[in-house]
């Protein structure tokens, strides 16, 4: 097992698992990438790593200064773990509906957190617009500014993609992830692609996101709402241009919970709901091409853990109408 010297340089190099009952069952290989081994607990560490280290190159991020960002949690969480041994602050602004875990963990990693009312993108109270201003009136802070910030995507095409390329000798057919800022999916579909143009890449979205509709119609439409955090977009994002996409999959909340629990009952993972959309829609892949022997590879963001106040709730479940049924 390898060694690291600091926290920063343990982000990455996570263990690819083949997720046994799924692929029995389908007669594919299904794998996801252990994002959740991270020091932060999730793939946002690489994005704050990849952040972090051109600000640090570009000498906007100085000696004891300040990171501030807008986030559903997870990128605040990266940057917070990151900062914190390289002796930066961390100021976050983030809607108030997020999982319970995420605000506790952000105090324990010492973080100033406001906490802002969900409103559309378009509001300027938007928590990503908040962000922005608060960056500018604080002396001696960037703006990690994690949708448009393209280190964000080059991380993932410098450290991801190459990952999964060495861990599956390219062995690759699909590659299928959800979208939050389009880091992950940018980065690393562009790395994939070059390698073997004949990967096929499918962007999973939730409901009340676009970025399905963008890849197959051209326009960011898309109905509803979800109890997913962190991924879903209606924009066109700096990092969201680098992704090579050649399909998209809508994945319902039931489906995403119905694998969740199938998953902690089967496989001994208990996910969060990222890592449940992204595996559902590996499945669904799978089952698009049942018995083919086609290796599928997606991402297991971040753990269950994060979310037990709400996924381990029966009457948050019965609330949202999410109480699981068995996948099969």
């Amino acid at each position: 097992m390898k060694r690291s010297e600091s926290v920063w340089d343990s982000v990455g190099n996570t263990p690819l698992i083949r997720l046994k009952s799924l692929s029995e069952h389908t007669g594919c290989h299904i794998y996801g990438k252990a994002e959740f081994l991270n020091p932060g607990g999730s793939i946002k560490d690489r994005a704050a790593k990849g952040i972090i280290q051109a600000a640090e190159a570009d000498g906007s991020l100085q000696k004891g200064g300040t990171i501030v960002e807008g986030t559903a949690g997870n990128t605040g969480i990266g940057l917070a773990t990151l900062a914190a041994e390289r002796g930066y602050k961390v100021v976050l602004t983030m809607p108030n509906n997020q999982a319970q875990e995420k605000y506790d963990m952000l105090a324990a990693l010492g973080v100033t957190v406001h906490a802002v009312s969900p409103c559309p993108f378009a509001n300027p109270d938007h928590f990503y617009h908040q962000a922005g201003r608060l960056a500018k009136e604080t002396p001696g802070a960037v703006w990690a500014d994690q949708f448009e910030n393209t280190a964000n995507a080059q991380i993932h095409y410098d450290t991801t993609g190459p990952e999964l390329w060495e861990q599956l000798e390219g062995r690759i057919d699909f590659l299928v992830a959800a979208c939050g800022s389009g880091g992950t999916l940018g980065g690393t579909s562009a790395y994939l692609k070059a390698r073997d143009p004949a990967i096929r890449v499918i962007a999973l979205d939730p409901h009340g996101s676009g970025v399905h509709d963008y890849f197959k119609c051209g326009e960011f439409t898309g109905d509803g709402g979800s109890v997913t955090e962190g991924i879903g977009i209606k924009r066109l994002t700096a990092n969201l241009v680098r992704a090579v996409v050649d399909d998209a999959l809508r994945v319902t909340d039931q489906a995403m919970m119905d694998m969740l629990f199938h998953t902690a009952h089967r496989d001994g993972l208990f996910l969060g709901t990222s890592s449940a959309l992204n595996l559902y829609g590996a499945y669904q892949v799978a089952m698009n091409n049942r018995n083919s022997g086609k290796t599928i590879v997606t991402f297991m963001c971040d753990h269950g853990s994060r979310y037990a106040g709400r996924l381990l709730n029966p009457s948050w479940l019965e609330e949202k109408n999410l109480v699981p049924r068995p996948l099969f």
